[in-house]
C-alpha cells in the first residue's frame, strides 16, 4: 500500500510558477513509476508528467519546457515546478504511483495504481 499527499497548490497570475510536492508513506518508494496528472473541470484526466523508476522522465508536450518533475527516493517525494503558467494550466493536480517501468503506462492513468487526493491549482489571466 502507498499513500499519496499533494501540497503545494494554489492561485498564481499568468507566467508565474508553483511547486507541488507529493509525500509518499509505504515502502518500496523507489521502486515505483510516479506520475502526476490533471483534470480539469468537464474534462477528462490527462497525463503531465512522469518519472520511472529507472529515471526516465515522460513529458505531455503542452509543458514541455515549461514544467518539471523530480524524486527523492531518499525522503518519498516528488515534485512537479511548474513555470510560465498559463490560464489553460488551471486544474485539479494529482500525484500518482505506478508499478509498470514503461513509457507507454507512464502517461496513462491505467498505469497507476495509486492516486492522491488531488490539489488545485489556478492561474488567472
Amino acid at each position: 500500500q502507498v499513500q499519496l499527499i499533494e501540497s503545494g497548490g494554489g492561485l498564481v497570475q499568468a507566467g508565474g510558477s508553483l511547486r507541488l510536492s507529493c509525500a509518499a508513506s509505504g515502502r518500496s518508494f523507489s521502486t515505483y513509476t510516479m506520475g502526476w496528472f490533471r483534470q480539469a473541470p468537464g474534462k477528462e484526466r490527462e497525463f503531465v508528467l512522469a518519472m520511472s523508476r529507472s529515471g526516465g522522465s515522460y513529458y505531455a508536450d503542452s509543458v514541455k519546457g515549461r514544467f518539471a518533475i523530480s524524486r527523492d527516493n531518499d525522503k518519498n517525494t516528488v515534485s512537479l515546478q511548474m513555470n510560465s503558467l498559463k490560464p489553460e494550466d488551471t486544474a485539479v493536480y494529482y500525484c500518482a504511483a505506478g508499478g509498470l517501468d514503461d513509457p507507454y503506462y507512464a502517461r496513462s492513468p491505467r498505469g497507476y495504481g495509486y492516486w492522491g487526493q488531488g490539489t488545485q491549482v489556478t492561474v488567472s489571466s
